[in-house]
Formats: C-alpha cells, structure tokens, sequence
C-alpha cells in the first residue's frame, strides 16, 4: 500500500500523500463508492484520473472515512460530515488529503518547464523577486502556484484571483515555509504556508 508520506503539522491537523502505482482495480478493492461516484468514475476517459479519484477515497480510508462521509458544497469546496475540515489535491503518480480542526487547503503539482507560459496569468508582485537565471526558477514557480491553488481552496470564495488577490512572500526553496496574504473586497489575510518538493513535484499547504 504506497502511502508515500504523513505529515503532522500541528496536533490538529495531518497530511497524507499517495504515490500511485497500483492499476485501477488494485484501488478499487476494499474501497466502496456512492453511486453517483462509481458513475463518476466510469466516465473518466483517462485511466491516470482514474486512478487518482480512487487513490483519494484510499487514502480517506487511511484516515478512518469512507466514500459516503465526503460531499461538496455549491462552491465544489469538500468536506466531511463529522465537521472536521478536508481539501484534497492530485497531479499525475501523486495525490493527497489534509485533514484539520482548521480551514486547511493543499495542492500538488508536478514542476515542468511549461508552466513559465502560463506564469503571467497567475503571478504579479512575485515577479518583483522572481528571476528567470535562477536554478530554481520552475521549482519557485511550481511552489507559488502551489501555494496560491492551497489558499484558493481554503478561501472557497467565488471570484477570487491568483494573480490579483494572492500574495506570496519572497522565499527560497529550502526554506519550506513562507507567509501568503489574500487581499480580497477590502479585507486583508495572511497566512502561514509550509511547502516541499518530492520525486520531481511540489506540494503546498495553508491552515487558517
């Protein structure tokens, strides 16, 4: 069973990460979906989001929850019917879930050079201190998206930007902690986030 890594950030709060190396029906044994999920996932056209979806409900499972104990809000923001508070990320061979006491959210993504196409629709005063020769260019850029996706999905607020409402506070890669602000309708926020990479991925998370 690849449950690659658990992380306790505080007494309250534990994140675990999936690497996925087993087939679709290796993950589907000793797991059991709402139906409305089982028709969710046969309409997958890609096995690897597939295999995510069901890695996700695994790694519930090593949590103590099943499928049924998960639903989501008119916003899509997940959570869990005992009140504890969820957010859940994967990206290709990796997934992940948080589980808290607190407003959390997590992303993963994996760090490919593509991402500097996209870079401007996502980021505004990060460029002030972000610089194109630096050896860690995509991995800081992996990272602030990352960071931006996590404090999205714990905002659950529509009509919240990336790159007009979030901020990341200049770090470096070995740092694995940084502070990001949401400046959101007049309303300032900051948070602490702690990020690392693994196996050529990044993974952010934020707890209020």
């Amino acid at each position: 069973m690849p449950l690659y890594k658990t992380i306790t950030p505080n007494s309250q709060t534990t994140v675990k990460i999936w690497k996925i190396t087993e087939t679709y029906d290796d993950l589907m044994k000793g797991i059991t979906l709402k139906p409305e999920n089982i028709e969710r996932v046969l309409g997958m056209k890609s096995e690897l989001h597939q295999r995510g979806f069901l890695s996700v409900r695994n790694l519930l499972k090593e949590f103590g929850y099943q499928d049924s104990d998960l639903f989501y809000d008119e916003n899509g923001k997940p959570h869990l019917k005992d009140g504890k508070h969820i957010s859940i990320t994967h990206s290709f061979t990796f997934s992940a879930v948080i589980v808290s006491d607190d407003v959390v959210g997590i992303d993963i993504e994996k760090q490919r050079d593509k991402i500097t196409i996209i870079a401007h629709k996502f980021i505004d005063y990060e460029f002030d201190y972000l610089k194109e020769e630096e050896v860690d260019y995509i991995k800081k850029l992996t990272s602030i998206w990352c960071v931006k996706e996590s404090l999205y999905k714990l905002f659950a607020t529509p009509g919240l930007s990336f790159k007009e409402h979030c901020l990341v506070i200049p770090f470096s890669i070995e740092d694995e902690k940084t502070t990001a602000w949401i400046d959101y309708e007049n309303k300032k926020s900051r948070y602490n986030i702690n990020f690392f990479e693994f196996e050529g991925f990044s993974c952010a998370y934020a707890i209020v």
